[in-house]
């Protein structure tokens, strides 16, 4: 599981070009939303909705009732990649 934090944690940086920020200064555990660790928006949230699903070949449910949680932290999103990758 650690190896797909780091590579979410990567895709986060690189698709939202978050210049100065690097893997080891994101804590997995930290809200990456709000007044949290990243402190990102919705419209980040679009951006990156779109390339997780592009880099990992997952289709996400913008409907889905516990999307906010799975997008919660960086373990909850990587837990959330992993589990949809299965199916």
């Amino acid at each position: 599981m650690r190896e797909l934090e780091f590579e979410v944690s990567r895709l986060i940086i690189d698709t939202l070009n978050l210049e100065g920020v690097t893997i080891d200064d994101i804590d997995p555990t930290e809200p990456l939303f709000g007044d949290g660790g990243l402190g990102l928006d919705s419209i980040d949230a679009l951006e990156l909705g779109v390339a997780i699903q592009r880099s990992f070949g997952i289709k996400i449910d913008s409907n889905a009732t516990d999307l906010r949680e799975h997008f919660a932290s960086i373990r909850s999103l990587s837990a959330y990649i992993a589990a949809s990758r299965t199916r």
